[in-house]
């Protein structure tokens, strides 16, 4: 009987970690760092040491670059991404742009949003918001009819997450888009968790403004935010959270009020975070020579091998079972299993763990099936050998 082989596994050597680790498998939270980042920062600290301030000649052209380059990987036109620092930096300039009146004040979020985002909302409230919370009911996904339930015509913006981070559920955005456009509402799509797992169209999807950032799946490193703008929208959104490179024309140095960019520039704010961008556009790059799709394909498989494995030590797998609701990580939980988490990573199997979720095991295009094997067969081990049994209970582990 012949041997399958998979194709994807021959991008196994441009990730030097996987050398080094018995199995690399929190890509749900710091994706393995091509090796070209090494050449890619070598040529910026080159640039910098022999050109010196010329090199921005170099730098700022990268900004919008990097910011197509990502773009097409959500398939969104020239001119409608920027590249910033960090998704609350990008969701604060966003939220600086709204103005909440009494007739036009609700901002719906979920329990299950990343709390990061949820923060910058919340603090909102003092300037007239009402951020009304759409509970789970099963604390792993988020039902459709209760989001779009909460948007009214007093919604002014409605911020979810495609893939969550507890639990890897995907949500059903597409009913939500549309009702909160029904509504006059603007909708701001999270897709941090998602973005290099899973196949997205900004532009099929009609969103007004999807955020992520390049830690994860896309193996872009850290400082590497980027903000989606639905290009109809960019000319009338004015942040007042702005900065020179907002300007259509930072260089004239005028001395006075923004005159704001006609493309995604307005959303730049100052100066850019240049290292970010060397990193960042070597993952990118990768992603796209790989293929979300097939990135996709490979990550339904594995996560499912994985919630059968789960299911066979009579683990509880904290992840939607049905493969097109599910991300690219399945959350296993059982007392002891902080601790567990703890013990895994000693030995070299590279996870972590959520409250209220438990080991997050998140397979990439370049992890072997036998990895997922070798961990769930480590957890089995750790289990039964009596290293957990002194350990604290998690909570909701019992």
């Amino acid at each position: 009987m012949a041997v399958s082989v998979d194709p994807l596994l021959k991008w196994r050597s441009e990730f030097p970690i996987l050398e080094r680790k018995a199995a690399y498998l929190i890509n749900n939270s710091l994706g393995a760092m091509p090796r070209q980042v090494y050449a890619n920062l070598k040529e910026f600290a080159d640039l910098w040491s022999t050109e010196g301030v010329v090199a921005w000649h170099r730098w700022l052209p990268m900004v919008t670059e990097v910011a197509d380059q990502l773009g097409r990987i959500l398939n969104a036109p020239a001119g409608t991404v920027m590249m910033h620092q960090n998704v609350s930096t990008l969701t604060s300039i966003l939220i600086s742009g709204l103005e909440f009146k009494p007739s036009k004040a609700k901002v719906v979020v979920t329990e299950l949003n990343f709390p990061s985002v949820v923060y910058n909302w919340m603090a909102q409230r003092h300037r007239g918001a009402r951020v009304e919370v759409v509970k789970s009911r099963d604390g792993l996904t988020i039902d459709t009819g209760d989001l779009t339930r909460a948007i009214d015509d007093s919604t002014i913006a409605v911020a979810i997450d495609l893939v969550l981070f507890r639990s890897s559920g995907i949500l059903e955005v597409q009913p939500v888009i549309e009702a909160a456009h029904r509504h006059g509402a603007y909708v701001i799509l999270d897709v941090y968790q998602g973005i290099g797992a899973v196949p997205i169209d900004v532009q099929k999807l009609g969103v007004d403004f999807a955020i992520g950032g390049s830690v994860k799946w896309l193996c872009g490193g850290p400082g590497a935010a980027y903000l989606y703008a639905r290009k109809d929208l960019i000319a009338e959104f004015h942040p007042s959270m702005t900065g020179w490179f907002s300007d259509k024309r930072p260089f004239d140095f005028r001395f006075g009020e923004v005159d704001p960019a006609d493309d995604a520039h307005r959303f730049m704010g100052g100066t850019p975070s240049v290292p970010a961008l060397y990193s960042a556009k070597a993952g990118y790059q990768v992603i796209q020579q790989v293929g979300v799709e097939a990135v996709r394909e490979k990550s339904r498989r594995q996560t499912q091998l994985l919630i059968e494995l789960a299911d066979s030590q009579g683990l509880r797998a904290n992840t939607p079972r049905d493969p097109e609701r599910r991300g690219g990580t399945v959350c296993v939980d059982f007392r002891g299993s902080e601790h567990a988490s703890q013990e895994l990573i000693a030995r070299g199997f590279i996870i972590d763990w959520r409250p209220s979720g438990g080991i997050r095991i998140s397979p990439h295009f370049y992890n072997t099936d036998d990895e997922c094997r070798a961990i769930m067969e480590e957890i089995r081990s750790l289990r039964s050998s009596g290293v957990l049994r002194d350990s604290a209970p998690d909570a909701r582990s019992h």
